[in-house]
This record gives C-alpha cells, sequence and structure tokens, in this order.
C-alpha cells in the first residue's frame, strides 16, 4: 500500500484519522496544507513525516513564481521553517529538510537546472524511504521464526512510511515467507493508532492477530503470549537511546523483565547524529486526547492532564536496531560503522 505520493505540484496521501472507518485520501495544494495535516496527525509516523516534509518543499520549487536562485533558496528556508514547527520529535521531517536545503545551497546551474534539481531531490527522498524499508523488513524477518509470538506498539507500518512499513514490515515479511506468526498488537492509547492503524493494516494483509489494552502487556508476557518485540522508532541517538510513542519504555521494561527479546525497525534515516539525549524536545499534545474518547469527554473538569506524546528507551533495554544496513547493537560503535 503507498501511502503517499506527488501527482504534479499534489501531495496525495492517506487521511489516518479517517481510519479504519474509511479510507481517504487527502490532496494537499500547498506546503500549508502539509503543515496542517501534519498538525492534525493526518499525516504521521517518522519515515512518513520525512517524506511529507520532502514533497513541501518540493510543492515550493514546483509553485514558484521567483526568477532566481537566491529567491527560489529564500522560499524554500521559509517552508522548511514551517515544516519543522509542526512536531519536534520525530528527525527525519528535519533530515529531510535539511538534506534538501543542504544540497540546495551547493548546487551551480542555471535557474531551470536548479529548479528541477531540487524537485528531483526530493521525489528521491520519497522513492529511498520505500526501498529502505523494503530491506530492513527483510532483515528483520530474518529474526522471527516459525511459530513466533510477535508484540507491537503503536502503527509502524504502510500507514507510518511511504510504503512497507519499519516493525510492521518486519512481521508482513515474516509472514509473507510462510512463518506461521501470531501478532499482538496494543492499541497505545490516547489516539489509538495500534487499535485502529496497525489493526487496520493486519486485517488487510491477513495475518492472525490479537488487540490488546496497553496495561495488559506484562500480563500477556507473563502468560507466554509474547516471544519477540518489534517496534518502530521516531529518533534514535547514537548513545543507542530510542525515542518512540509513548509506552515504548514500559513495554522495553517489562521485556527485560521476561527475557524477551525487544527489537527496534528503524531506517538510518531516522538515526539523529547530533542530539544528546538530554537535548531531545518530546511533544506534548493537547489535553483533550485524554479528557475525552470518540468525542465524549470522559474525566471530570478542571483536572491536571500530562499527555507526552513519546517516552525515551535508553539501550541497555534494546536487543538490537534493525536497519536498511543490517541488524547491530545500540552502541555508538555499531551505529557508526552502519553511517559510514
Amino acid at each position: 500500500m503507498r501511502t503517499i505520493s506527488w501527482r504534479k505540484g499534489l501531495v496525495v496521501t492517506v487521511d489516518q484519522t479517517k481510519l479504519p472507518k474509511k479510507l481517504v485520501y487527502l490532496k494537499l495544494k500547498t506546503p500549508k496544507e502539509v503543515a496542517k495535516a501534519i498538525k492534525e496527525m493526518r499525516i504521521r509516523g517518522a519515515p512518513l513525516l520525512g517524506a511529507a516534509s520532502a514533497l513541501a518543499l518540493a510543492q515550493t520549487a514546483y509553485k514558484s513564481k521567483t526568477k532566481t536562485k537566491e529567491g527560489l533558496l529564500r522560499e524554500l528556508k521559509k517552508t522548511g521553517k514551517l515544516i519543522k514547527a509542526t512536531r519536534p520529535t520525530a528527525v527525519n521531517l528535519f533530515n529531510s529538510i535539511d538534506l534538501v536545503l543542504g544540497e540546495a545551497e551547493k548546487f551551480e546551474g542555471t535557474f531551470k537546472e536548479f529548479k528541477d534539481f531540487v524537485i528531483k531531490k526530493c521525489l528521491e527522498i520519497v522513492e529511498a524511504d520505500a526501498k529502505v524499508n523494503y530491506t530492513l523488513s527483510l532483515k528483520g524477518a530474518e529474526l522471527i521464526f516459525d511459530g513466533d509470538k510477535v508484540l507491537t506498539h503503536c502503527n509502524a507500518g504502510d500507514l507510518a512510511t511511504v510504503q512497507y512499513g519499519t516493525a510492521l514490515g518486519v512481521i508482513k515479511a515474516a509472514f509473507r515467507q510462510g512463518k506461521k506468526i501470531q501478532v499482538v498488537a496494543t492499541e497505545t492509547r490516547p489516539l489509538l493508532q495500534g487499535a485502529r492503524l496497525t489493526a487496520f493494516e493486519l486485517k488487510r494483509e491477513r495475518i492472525p492477530f490479537t488487540l490488546i489494552t496497553d496495561n495488559m502487556v506484562g500480563w500477556v508476557m507473563q502468560k507466554g503470549m509474547v516471544d519477540k518485540v518489534v517496534v518502530g522508532a521516531d529518533r534514535i541517538l547514537m548513545s543507542g537511546h530510542v525515542i518512540n510513542k509513548i509506552g515504548t519504555y514500559s513495554i522495553a521494561v517489562l521485556a527485560k523483565h521476561h527475557r524477551i527479546p525487544f527489537y527496534v525497525a528503524a531506517p538510518t534515516s531516522t538515526i539523529d547524529r547530533k542530539s544528546r539525549v538530554e537535548e531531545v524536545v518530546i511533544e506534548e499534545r493537547k489535553p483533550e486526547e485524554i479528557l475525552s474518547f470518540c468525542g465524549c469527554r470522559i474525566a471530570p473538569k478542571n483536572i491536571k492532564v500530562y499527555n507526552p506524546a513519546f517516552d525515551i528507551t535508553p539501550p541497555e533495554l534494546v536487543t538490537g536496531i534493525i536497519t536498511e544496513k543490517g541488524i547491530v547493537k545500540p552502541t555508538p560503535e555499531d551505529l557508526e560503522k552502519i553511517l559510514g
């Protein structure tokens, strides 16, 4: 399933707030519309955010009326600033923008060549995401054995990427290889990405799965219902710390206690070469996401709410990181090797 595409200046992508009731495609005409869709979680998932960010820059170049390289560069930087202000945690968003702007500043040639170069570079980022996710899915599938029961959290499938997925890509690849596996999917409060999106993808693929609430994880591990955990990531630090959907850290702690391997699947574009763990900004979302459920208020008025979207799992709880370049330990040395 292709989640996002480019159609002559339009960014066409699945509206993830409509699932699983309806499969609706957004047709975004401007970078402002892309930014709004990201803020509203209509576009979500770290690799997909990277692709959407690149396509917002492509739109800027495609629709620009300026006649100079300097003028277009200013417009591209303005769009980059707009998109970077949407969500602070997923590093792919920042990496895509920085890559395009960095290449654009170094380009030498005519204005038309420059404009074409920017659009081509943006589209390359989108295509690269699909390719690397397919590759890492196959590499990760080597870790999944016939008969395994695999737990995953949030949504790291087609819908979180351009195509194939990361953690869910690994699971799908193993299933397509004929391995008889069972999946345990957490509902993923408060926005229910597991119940709405992962369950949608697993059912579509006809992969056997069981949906559980987030607070059942320890119990199903104790009952022997989980052999391995595979999750995605919104950012991986060179120290091996993994930033992912809130609840990931708790699952990693429980996996360690029950001696269950805990794997993280993510493309190398999710690795943050620069930030230290104390510098990572954890997005805090609106209280309404916790105070209400399907439009119905479920908590009393005038109460405090804490709603971080992500948490940080330390490297000592991570068995391995699955990337398109191989499966590595969460150490600076191993991460440096795959980044070259």
